[in-house]
């Protein structure tokens, strides 16, 4: 399955950078705004995955009682998160360890790395600019860049596309159930990484191809399901 991975697409938020102090200021700042009483991270960590847009009406809902916000209080809600996401991004988020090493050594594969996320381009592209880590990526596709959003499969397809690889030779990263659904629904091999946000639930129990460490992890997994393949032994499943 391995042995003939084409490219690398990543997720963002929760795969390379963890990016939960970001989430937690903005959209405090927000709730300040509208005087609502702020939220913990405990809270924000399970509403992460699914693009602003839904973290902001996810969290109006959890003070609501699951009532989901009417459009005039989500226009204002929005447009206050997006303010203050723009003056801090990327202030209180770190890549994850071996995340650096481990995109040098995918690159080193020769794979065409992409970042694929539902946090919209322009934040994204800055946030790895910040970090010294958009150098590493061929192409960043934020959730404003296609019609649809993870887990939607059209992401993936559409970056298969532009790339110009099989999407079953197209490798999916991420940490979630949203990263693992639209693979699954792209036809995309799919690892997960156990430390990002899943909703509050473990990744293992999500359907993918396999759990890796880290990406250092995953680099040594490709390099090796290549040699085991060059060997003769076969591609590692």
């Amino acid at each position: 399955m391995f042995a003939n991975i084409e490219a690398v697409m990543l997720d963002l938020d929760g795969t390379l950078v963890n990016t939960l102090g970001d989430f937690d200021v903005a959209l405090n700042a927000m709730l300040r705004e509208l005087r609502r009483p702020p939220i913990g991270r405990e809270q924000i960590e399970k509403l992460v995955g699914r693009g602003g847009e839904h973290l902001v009406r996810s969290a109006l809902a959890l003070q609501d009682g699951g009532l989901l916000p009417d459009e005039a209080l989500f226009e204002q809600a929005w447009q206050s998160y997006t303010r203050a996401y723009a003056r801090i991004n990327g202030q209180n988020s770190q890549a994850y360890p071996g995340v650096a090493e481990g995109l040098a050594d995918l690159q080193a594969l020769g794979l065409p790395l992409v970042c694929l996320t539902n946090k919209p381009q322009q934040p994204a592209r800055a946030l790895l600019e910040l970090l010294g880590l958009a150098g590493r990526f061929a192409l960043v596709h934020g959730g404003d860049t296609f019609a649809r959003k993870k887990p939607d499969p059209l992401p993936l397809l559409e970056t298969c596309r532009l790339l110009g690889t099989r999407p079953a030779a197209t490798l999916m990263v991420g940490d979630s159930r949203n990263d693992a659904r639209a693979a699954r629904a792209a036809g995309c091999p799919v690892l997960l990484l156990p430390y990002g946000y899943n909703h509050g639930q473990p990744v293992q129990q999500e359907d993918s191809d396999g759990v890796v460490a880290d990406l250092p992890a995953l680099a040594q997994l490709l390099a090796q399901a290549r040699g085991a393949e060059s060997a003769g032994g076969g591609a590692l499943q």
